[in-house]
């Protein structure tokens, strides 16, 4: 068999390793980091957000202990000292009837924290609640979600809350509960943005390929990706809550005379204006100040929880380098005769096909195949060909406008087409791994490595907190990281993009399944850490018998980890072999021209030959060879009808009207 060299790496090198054989792993944390300070460091790094925080507290705090802290009755009138500035004897001066102006403050602030506390409650409750179902669940949950949000932002505040008066008269919760309902419109239409763009992310599909349920996913990883969306528009809220608790005071709702309130206080001030302007500053200035602290504290807790998960606590160095391994030779491609023979994942006539506002359009037609134990099955063909869809239709996982329209999935003898929802998530991350395409997506960059991969461990393995860190570690020193403990600790990006892959390939394995899909596993990597890879997922399936699906479009990966292939093309399987008949004699012509195409075959000076055209788009393919409009040796015969698959020799399938023929089989004609 001729080797097949380039693509992600050389493949006739030679392995470098310790003693025992392994490659060693050149990738260390950043030196001299560390996992990121604390939230209260953070914050208290933020002089603005602690002034705001002390005099909330302040606030707080006096209304919760005005009864010890007032230095008069707030209802004890002294008509010898009214209007009154500032003195020793009342530090903030008396209103109209000689009241300590400082005791109403406190006792007054009783009725506006209270309402405003009541207010957010209800419209965080509403708003979180309604808005995220809105944009995790979709279809009609959204559709009369975001209907209703509509009809609330329509309402008018004022009207509602004078019609909740004349029903619950002076009833200050019922008031502001209203407040907060009919203002939660606008909340539930932002949420719903935000997780709309949050449920998109690869970090949740990981999640739910884990095994993880719904509940939990948004819980942990969804809730907190909003939460600086969510804390500032508390903050602003809270602070028109004040405003409209203070009016209604002012305009003589909700608190009952004489007892003390903010509104009043000014409504005071406002009346006596002409004689004493000093009144409006403590009454007025109060609820000002407090509005302030309200929006100060909301930016700088925004700041703080965006810090811990956007990166911008600083730069991070990488360790220095180790020595690296060269990719092995070529893998002996037939299996061992200790493998069992048993199929670990059965794919049999699996067709996919997408909604669109033009009909159904077929991406992936009745693709078959078997992986063993222990066995290696790589797919190759061009983006766009339908591999990915094709095993996000395995999982379970297709996008809300595809649909399986035939065939069936099982794992071992499990039908996994006939699952419920329920079950099929039991069946993720507990007996099918998923290593998604883009690592960098795949984890949750507001939780450390080590909280993401032992939530995974004690969901699959049922085991305390103890025993899934220490089934982390053990994780993650199995992908060979080095100073496992160090690694988990860490958040996403405070991670080199290999290290990232292996946490990735870890929380695959969190559950001990039987099969792992590996969409891509070494994208956007150099050379020779793609070379570790590669070799870490073969170390991983001698010791645990996986089962491995490789998604590629690089012969290198092919020819270095697979035992068998098959290539794609317009979303069926145009040739399936073992790697060494593949790579000896391709019969397929789109085969022939991915391996002419390969840039390590280019001899010097010589231009590399491309394929003319592209993939047609789905909906558009030919009626009958989908690869004839690109094929340089397609004829009438061709253009006749559809091709069927078959197999010229045992264990090796084309699908071509010339299998049998001289062209497709010639010598002379491979590349």
């Amino acid at each position: 068999m001729t080797p097949v060299q380039g693509g992600t790496a050389a493949v006739n090198g030679q392995v470098t390793g310790d003693s025992s054989g392994a490659p060693r792993s050149s990738e260390a944390p950043a030196a001299g980091v560390s996992p990121g300070r604390p939230a209260w460091r953070r914050f208290a790094s933020r002089p603005l957000g602690v002034v705001a925080v002390v005099w909330l507290l302040i606030v707080v705090a006096g209304a919760a202990f005005a009864s010890s802290l007032a230095p008069y009755n707030p209802l004890t009138q002294n008509l010898s000292v009214f209007l009154q500035g500032p003195s020793l004897r009342h530090l903030l001066g008396t209103d109209p009837l000689g009241r300590d102006v400082l005791s109403q403050l406190l006792y007054g602030g009783r009725p506006t924290l209270l309402g405003v506390a009541i207010a957010v409650a209800v419209w965080l409750i509403l708003g979180v609640a309604l808005g995220v179902t809105a944009g995790y669940v979709g279809g009609l949950a959204d559709t009369v979600i975001t209907r209703t949000a509509d009809l609330l932002m329509s309402l008018p505040v004022l009207v509602v809350l004078l019609v909740i008066f004349a029903v619950f008269p002076q009833s200050l919760a019922a008031t502001m509960a209203a407040l907060g309902a009919v203002c939660s419109g606008g909340l539930i239409r932002v949420i719903r943005s935000v997780t709309l763009v949050v449920r998109h992310e690869l970090y949740i599909k990981a999640a739910r390929v884990s095994g993880l349920s719904e509940l939990r996913i948004i819980v942990r990883h969804v809730l907190p990706r909003i939460t600086s969306t969510v804390i500032i528009q508390a903050a602003l809220f809270a602070s028109v809550a004040v405003v409209v608790e203070t009016g209604l005071a002012f305009l003589g709702f909700g608190v009952t005379l004489p007892s003390p309130s903010w509104g009043g206080l000014v409504l005071e001030a406002s009346q006596t204006l002409s004689e004493s302007a000093w009144l409006l500053v403590p009454s007025a200035g109060i609820v000002a100040v407090t509005i302030l602290a309200l929006i100060l504290f909301g930016n700088a807790v925004r700041d703080v929880t965006t810090e811990r998960w956007s990166g911008s606590q600083g730069a991070f160095r990488v360790g220095s380098p180790g020595k690296r391994p060269a990719l092995r030779a070529v893998r002996q491609l037939a299996p061992s005769a200790g493998r069992a023979s048993e199929a670990a994942l059965s794919v049999e006539g699996l067709s996919v096909e997408l909604v669109s506002h033009s009909g159904l359009k077929p991406v992936v037609s009745e693709v078959s195949f078997t992986i063993r134990r222990g066995e290696t099955l790589a797919v190759l063909g061009e983006s766009g060909c339908g591999k990915t869809m094709m095993a996000l239709a395995v999982l379970g996982l297709l996008p809300r406008a595809g649909r399986r329209t035939a065939g069936q999935v099982f794992l071992g003898a499990q039908d996994l087409t006939s699952l419920s929802s329920r079950e099929l998530a039991g069946v993720r991350g507990r007996r099918i791994g998923y290593v998604a395409q883009d690592p960098m997506t795949s984890l949750d960059p507001t939780f450390t490595v080590g909280a993401q991969i032992a939530e995974a461990v004690r969901h699959h393995r049922q085991c305390g907190r103890a025993e899934a860190r220490r089934v982390t570690i053990d994780l993650l020193e199995s992908v060979r990281l080095p100073d496992a403990a160090d690694v988990a600790r860490r958040y996403p990006f405070q991670l080199s993009g290999g290290m990232i892959q292996r946490c990735v390939i870890a929380l695959a394995l969190a559950g001990d399944p039987d099969v792992l899909i590996a969409d891509e596993p070494t994208t956007a990597l150099d050379v020779t850490t793609q070379a570790e890879i590669l070799a870490l997922l073969e170390s991983l399936q001698d010791r645990r018998h996986l089962a491995l699906l490789i998604i590629t479009h690089n012969w290198g990966v092919v020819a270095t980890s697979a035992d068998r292939a098959i290539v794609m093309y317009a979303g069926e399987v145009v040739e399936e072999a073992s790697v060494s008949k593949l790579l000896d004699r391709p019969a397929h012509p789109y085969t022939r021209s991915l391996l002419a195409s390969n840039p390590a075959l280019a001899a010097s000076g010589q231009r590399l030959p491309v394929i003319a055209g592209t993939v047609p788009a789905p909906g558009s393919w030919p009626r009958a060879c989908r690869f004839a409009p690109r094929c340089p040796e397609a004829g009438a015969e061709c253009m006749d009808k559809p091709i069927l698959i078959s197999s010229p020799q045992p264990g090796h399938a084309v699908r071509c009207v010339h299998v049998n023929g001289p062209r497709c089989l010639r010598r002379e004609d491979q590349p």
